[in-house]
């Protein structure tokens, strides 16, 4: 399974490095406009749905976008206290389709693919996983909400996710502040590799935070960022044993810093 997995990242891979990638306007079939954009970022902490996965990083990543269609690498490299099979090192290969329903409103289908290429099977890691999602994006009265659900094929369980965000604009800085905020709750029925039974892992988890872009050219733009994120009710089962508790799980304060340019 994780062969197929691992094929599946690396054809995706090459399909986003193809420079003769086009997407098709739905409307009048003509080539989409295209651009890419390449991230460099750092953060103090490295938290996945509530679980902290490493202290700071750097987490470069790159993306191309073609009308509606948007593919992507992103990546997290631990500056310390990374998790050996986890975000030692990570990389996410996505994409995903926006479907404009009217001026207010989209459905985006999507795909991610993670690796962990230094994840060891006999100490319960996955060396990928492989996430489809599907998210209803809408705004209401200058709030924007997008409920989101995924899949993982591997763990073999859904995600629920909620989030809700909002633009103050600040013109006279040349800015805004943008107020972001996530709640989600998981399970997986296999969320450790080659265990024997299958150990269940199952919690929730909330996000809030404020960042605050910067547009320094026409084609880049910095952004600092900062974000309180906690899981809770995070759990552990295998069997007929009882539940132990993920000790990965706790709450954190994450300041982030980007540097972005497209071209």
């Amino acid at each position: 399974m994780n062969q197929v997995i691992q094929k599946l990242a690396v054809t995706f891979a090459a399909f986003l490095a193809g420079t003769s990638l086009r997407a098709q306007l739905p409307s009048t079939g003509e080539t989409a406009p295209s651009s890419w954009t390449l991230t460099t970022a750092f953060a103090s902490q490295y938290l996945f749905r509530g679980a902290r996965l490493g202290g700071a990083s750097l987490q470069p990543s790159v993306e191309y976008d073609a009308g509606p269609l948007g593919l992507g690498l992103w990546t997290n490299v631990p500056l310390q206290e990374q998790v050996p099979g986890q975000s030692d090192t990570e990389g996410d290969f996505y994409g995903f389709y926006v479907v404009d329903l009217t001026k207010t409103t989209s459905l985006i289908p999507g795909l991610t693919v993670y690796t962990y290429p230094n994840a060891k099977g006999k100490d319960g890691f996955y060396r990928a996983t492989v996430e489809p999602n599907f998210a209803l994006n809408y705004a209401i009265g200058g709030v924007r909400l997008t409920p989101k659900i995924y899949y993982d094929f591997v763990r073999r369980g859904p995600t629920l996710e909620l989030t809700a965000s909002v633009a103050l604009p600040l013109t006279s800085l040349g800015t805004e502040l943008d107020f972001t905020g996530t709640a989600g709750t998981f399970i997986w029925k296999d969320a450790v590799s080659g265990a024997n039974p299958t150990v269940k892992n199952w919690g929730n988890y909330y996000l809030v935070g404020i960042s605050a872009p910067y547009q320094v050219s026409r084609d880049s733009k910095v952004m600092f960022g900062w974000a309180y994120t906690k899981g809770s009710n995070n759990y552990f089962k295998s069997g007929t044993a009882g539940k132990t508790r993920n000790e990965a799980t706790l709450g954190r304060g994450v300041l982030t810093l980007s540097y972005a340019i497209s071209f």
